[in-house]
């Protein structure tokens, strides 16, 4: 789920000056224009889309990679996913300097921490990011994933509640982030003891199964969002 901001447009300044030709000749005219310099929120936006343009084709490069059995070929996207995900934190931490109210930002600065692997720093980004929104729903996801990430299960598991009280679309997304992880850490269980595996494992399957049967109640189905 991708979010850009709109900008203002920018305010036009016109200044035009004749300058007359000598000697009896027909005047000329020159006229010049300048952009008036975009104000700092103006500028915060903008730095925002670029980087979720950066986000959206890291992505894409993250899912072909995913797709290739050719260990070269997936390598190298992976080098060319992580280069665009470093260039979109660099322009969301801007756009965070430019306006440290925007959430938006500091969601995103979290997002690219945490594809590049600085857990912490995306936790901390996140918190900013609901300190300024309570209760944003993609934020309450994509902090959901970096708790697995860290294997915080008990954190994990209150964003999953979080969100599948208010948004079962992004509560779908995460409980498939859960079932990955799960799936991951039988074949390698590092960091995690088998028994809190097993017990979170049958926590993910039980909230699968509730997900399953109470999407139908809802008036919009697993799509309900806030």
């Amino acid at each position: 789920m991708r979010r850009f901001i709109a900008p203002a447009a920018l305010t036009l300044l016109f200044a035009c000056t004749t300058f007359g030709a000598g000697g009896g000749g027909m005047a000329g005219g020159d006229s010049y224009s300048r952009v008036q310099p975009a104000s700092s929120a103006e500028q915060a936006r903008l730095s925002y889309n670029a980087g979720v343009r950066g986000v959206e084709k890291a992505d894409r490069l993250g899912a072909d990679a995913a797709l290739q059995t050719d260990g070269k070929k997936r390598h190298k996207l992976l080098d060319k996913a992580r280069a665009g995900y470093t260039g979109a934190l660099r322009k969301f931490t801007r756009a965070t300097e430019l306006d440290p109210a925007m959430h938006e930002a500091w969601n995103y600065v979290g997002y690219t921490s945490r594809k590049l692997g600085d857990y912490q720093a995306a936790l901390g980004a996140y918190d900013r990011a609901l300190s300024l929104e309570p209760g944003y729903a993609l934020a309450i996801e994509y902090r959901g994933h970096a708790y697995l990430g860290l294997n915080r299960l008990a954190d994990a598991k209150n964003a999953y509640l979080a969100l599948f009280a208010g948004n079962r679309q992004l509560a779908a997304q995460l409980l498939g982030a859960m079932q990955g992880w799960v799936g991951e850490h039988r074949d390698n269980p590092s960091g995690v003891d088998v028994a809190s595996l097993e017990a979170f494992a049958s926590w993910v399957s039980e909230r699968g199964a509730i997900a399953s049967q109470t999407a139908t109640l809802t008036r919009e189905g697993i799509s309900t969002t806030w």
